[in-house]
């Protein structure tokens, strides 16, 4: 890992960050969910701005990524980070690319003020919760459930009378 860089993604990265997306997915049994193209990408990164990604670099070889977005918190009064995905290949893991993308992205949440960086992990991927837990000193949040509404139940959660 002595010749890493890491760097924002820019326009014309799409087609990189689906790549990354899709190695994510199959690591979680979840290829069958990826409906995301180059096109929405470029749409939601880099015009619409709801998101961002970092890349660790190999050289000139993207190796790992991180996408991220800001959320807010009440109890704080302020911003924070929330990290979406954190993705290293498989044949690059355990040389420090996790870490250096998670310290980055820590760094950017303390320079833009935010309160917190926080993320979930999968219950049955120990290699990410040790990693997470014993590397970054990361706490896992007890009592808390994510829940989702997406497609159908979205919908029908808009269209329902108040």
């Amino acid at each position: 890992m002595s010749n890493y860089t890491i760097r924002f993604a820019v326009p014309g990265d799409e087609e990189l960050i689906l790549s990354f997306i899709h190695a994510l997915a199959d690591y979680e049994h979840m290829s069958d969910q990826v409906v995301a193209t180059p096109e929405l990408l470029r749409e939601w990164l880099f015009e619409k701005k709801k998101a961002e990604v970092l890349f660790a670099l190999d050289g000139q070889r993207a190796v790992g990524i991180a996408l991220f977005f800001h959320n807010f918190s009440t109890f704080l009064g302020r911003a924070g980070i929330y990290l979406e995905d954190l993705f290293v290949l498989p044949e690059e893991r355990g040389k420090g690319y996790g870490q250096a993308l998670l310290r980055r992205l820590a760094r950017i949440a303390l320079d833009r003020g935010c309160g917190r960086l926080e993320w979930a992990c999968l219950d049955w991927n120990r290699p990410s919760i040790d990693f997470y837990t014993k590397k970054m000193h990361a706490l896992p949040m007890d009592e808390w459930t994510t829940y989702r509404l997406t497609g159908q139940t979205l919908a029908q959660a808009a269209a329902a009378e108040a």
